[in-house]
């Protein structure tokens, strides 16, 4: 059995956010996790990081990390992050700080080294899903490159519905195909956060893959058993 034959025509998932901060870290290892629960191999990505820690041997930073952990087959660190930077700024002051120049088709190829060697990649977004890169390019632009259906990780908190329905209409005016989103409780002490859930099922059209619960030591094991991969099949 091929790998397409196995997976479908898809080996890959873009998972982006409403914001900074809403879990996508946590949503995509989860989701690497619940992938290999089911027997195919896994691979994380994130193509664009800032906020790295110098150690010895370079830069560090803890979601790169993260999805290393996550995946299940031995990946070149350069595919996984092809642009580190240490600053915690927007990565297009970072890069730009840095004199260099985010390159999409250097991701473009590092995704395509990645996805030969797993059955199913998954690809964090950097912050929400118009943050820029550079001169005239942004996140939206590198979800187009990588043509990947998305999963949304809505942070339930104030406000989460405006910025969710403009995410999901944003992506939908550049073609990309919404293939599920999560609801990640971020504020514990939101209110109405049923109703919200409820009213975006309804707006969004795109399946509710998991609602995570809040909790101050986010668990990938317990996130992979929220998500039943095969929705994304």
């Amino acid at each position: 059995m091929t790998r397409n034959e196995k997976r479908g025509t898809r080996n890959g998932y873009f998972v982006t956010g409403t914001d900074t901060g809403v879990g996508k870290t946590l949503v995509a290892c989860s989701l690497l996790r619940a992938f290999a629960n089911r027997g195919f191999t896994v691979a994380g990505m994130k193509p664009v990081a800032s906020g790295a820690v110098p150690r010895a041997g370079g830069l560090v930073h803890d979601d790169v990390e993260k999805l290393i952990a996550a995946g299940n087959v031995d990946v070149p660190r350069e595919h996984v992050n092809p642009y580190r930077f240490e600053p915690p700024v927007a990565p297009h002051i970072a890069a730009a700080r840095a004199g260099m120049r985010i390159d999409l088709d250097r991701i473009g190829r590092s995704y395509d080294a990645l996805a030969a060697r797993a059955d199913v990649v998954v690809v964090e977004g950097i912050g929400g899903f118009r943050v820029p890169l550079g001169p005239g390019i942004d996140t939206a632009q590198l979800a187009a490159r990588l043509a990947l259906p998305l999963v949304l990780v809505v942070g339930l908190r104030l406000g989460c519905l405006n910025h969710a329905l403009l995410t999901a209409e944003a992506a939908a005016h550049r073609g990309l195909e919404l293939a599920g989103w999560v609801a990640n409780h971020v504020d514990p002490r939101m209110a109405a956060a049923e109703e919200n859930v409820r009213a975006l099922e309804t707006l969004i059209g795109a399946p509710l893959l998991a609602r995570i619960a809040f909790t101050a030591s986010p668990d990938t094991a317990a996130g992979a058993a929220l998500f039943d991969t095969r929705l994304l099949d």
